[in-house]
């Protein structure tokens, strides 16, 4: 995939977790991006993708693939001397593309960056989009993504302040 400019986006590899590792120690600090263990992000390098400029990580994002229609956008992240470029946009779409083609209808995300979001078609919600059954499912999964996406309470201190954004595809 190719982006803007000299930026590309393309899909992770294993070699470049320690630089997603990097923007998640920056962002996590704050709360803007919830922290996860490096050992999980090796798991999950498949999900990512990453903006590349010059040979260097300069972005990440990934797409968590929830249920059989429904997907949550997480780690969106620029390296901090490039936000305001539209390596963040160009990612999103990345993201947002990689999500059709695995068939998703909808894309969640829990952001501060509302008008970011919205800029890109998201609108805030306020309950989970999800009907009871596929609600209930969704309780038995172990990711943290998962569990702020269901609201419960265990990740409340994570998501305190956070927006719930969706967008149909």
């Amino acid at each position: 995939m190719t982006g803007a400019g000299e930026v590309t986006v393309r899909p992770a590899r294993t070699t470049d977790i320690r630089a997603i590792r990097s923007f998640i120690d920056q962002y996590s600090t704050d709360g803007r991006l919830l922290s996860k263990a490096t050992v999980t992000l090796f798991e999950d390098v498949q999900e990512f993708l990453v903006a590349e400029a010059d040979g260097e990580v300069v972005g990440c994002g990934a797409v968590h693939v929830m249920w059989e229609d429904l997907a949550e956008v997480r780690t969106l992240a620029v390296d901090p001397a490039r936000v305001g470029h539209g390596i963040g946009s160009l990612l999103l779409r990345a993201l947002m593309d990689r999500a059709r083609e695995l068939g998703v209808k909808r894309v969640f995300c829990l952001t501060f960056r509302v008008r970011f979001f919205e800029a890109h078609g998201f609108v805030e919600i306020e309950d989970t989009p999800v009907d009871a059954g596929v609600y209930a499912q969704l309780l038995q999964s172990y990711d943290e993504g998962v569990a702020e996406f269901l609201g419960l309470e265990r990740v409340k201190p994570n998501t305190l302040g956070n927006h719930r954004m969706l967008a149909t595809l």
